[in-house]
């Protein structure tokens, strides 16, 4: 795998902050962008209220914020569709994450009708390319996209450049289909990747929770954080999502959880790098006397 200079802080890691915070956090962490929530969201109940969308003044803060640190804004949430969902209702949401730089929005699929599903997403990409923001589909074992194989499935369907997929290692590992999963992470529509940490198991009824509220860092659990990036593509940008109730709730600062994960991410990706040109330099070697047939 090649060295990656850049890692983007996920909001997700640090709910109780605002963007504008968020991208301070970035910055005193060494990261080089964000992916923030435009609005505060009723299940993450550790966040701030706040709206950009409505709110012109706190989209002005974050705005500012972001231009003091020289971070980006390498993702934006929340874009959630359902059967109900009225795409262009999300016209002013793509306004806010535009005015920010956004290059992407994320976009979690719960629509059970396939045909509708993939008629909304592509009305969904027509509405956005105005605003230069493509959709990064994120597939999660409770939506109706579970593996990324199903993504890659209705990317296929949907037709569209600017459609690519999200891959959270965490979601791999929960999905039910790892070996497919992972012999799929060179695919060209994979537009970010998501790093965390967890045991090998997790009891189903437990998936979201752990999704949202508590992750272990890398390199803190039994994922194989190596064989994931060195599987991506080099171009493919990473970020660190790694939420802890646990450390939230014992008085750690948000600065000290932020700090916490980013070392713990870098520490990772380093050993990856590490791994990797020991292997080049010492390749293994078969003898005859370690063939068979």
């Amino acid at each position: 795998m090649a060295a990656r200079n850049s890692l983007s802080l996920d909001h997700i890691t640090v709910t109780d902050t605002t963007p504008w915070r968020l991208a301070q956090l970035a910055a005193a962490t060494g990261c080089t962008g964000i992916c923030p929530f435009l609005y505060a969201m009723d299940v993450l109940p550790a966040m701030p209220r706040y709206n950009l969308v409505a709110d012109r003044a706190a989209r002005r803060a974050t705005r500012d914020a972001l231009t003091a640190t020289g971070i980006a804004v390498d993702l934006v949430y929340p874009f959630t569709m359902a059967g109900r969902t009225v795409v262009a209702d999300f016209a002013p949401v793509l306004e806010a994450g535009a005015e920010l730089g956004a290059p992407l929005a994320n976009i979690l699929c719960y629509d059970r009708e396939p045909a509708r599903r993939t008629e909304k997403l592509v009305e969904l990409a027509e509405l956005a390319a105005p605003y230069g923001i493509g959709l990064a589909i994120e597939f999660y074992p409770p939506s109706q996209l579970r593996t990324l194989g199903q993504a890659l499935v209705e990317i296929e369907r949907i037709g569209r450049a600017d459609v690519g997929v999200i891959v959270d290692l965490l979601h791999i590992m929960r999905g039910g289909d790892v070996a497919a999963s992972m012999a799929l992470l060179s695919h060209p529509s994979i537009r970010m990747a998501q790093l965390s940490d967890g045991p090998a198991e997790m009891p189903t009824d437990r998936i979201e929770w752990e999704a949202g509220r508590q992750r272990q860092l890398p390199g803190e659990g039994s994922f194989d954080i190596r064989a994931f990036t060195a599987a991506l593509a080099p171009h493919v940008p990473l970020s660190v999502e790694a939420p802890r109730q646990s450390a939230l709730d014992a008085g750690m600062s948000v600065l000290e959880r932020a700090r916490a994960a980013v070392e713990a991410t870098r520490t990772c990706l380093l050993q990856s790098d590490d791994d990797d040109a020991v292997d080049r330099r010492y390749p293994v070697r078969t003898t005859n006397h370690d063939r068979t047939g």
